[in-house]
């Protein structure tokens, strides 16, 4: 292995290691809140044909969930369609 290579394979792993470890900051100060993402606005869910990001086929998927910030999920209040309105869940809602 020549030095070039070895620069570029230390530059890579550092690279690699910050990446990583930004990850975490950038979810931090924020929790998983469910049942208040519009349809195809999920950031995943919990079971079901919406489990990667972008797949809800509904408005307001008990199941599916939105990172925000932390502290504010259970104070965000979403209208259903009949009218009533909902708190969102730091769970998935069952009925």
């Amino acid at each position: 292995m020549n030095r070039r290579t070895a620069g570029l394979t230390i530059a890579g792993s550092l690279l690699s290691a910050l990446a990583l470890s930004a990850v975490p900051a950038a979810a931090e100060g924020t929790e998983k809140c469910y049942g208040i993402s519009l349809a195809g606005q999920n950031d995943c869910a919990s079971t079901g044909g919406n489990s990667c990001a972008g797949t809800s086929k509904v408005d307001f998927d008990k199941q599916a969930w939105k990172l925000v910030p932390a502290g504010t999920c259970e104070t965000t209040m979403v209208t259903l369609p009949d009218g009533s309105t909902r708190p969102g869940s730091l769970a998935p809602i069952e009925s």
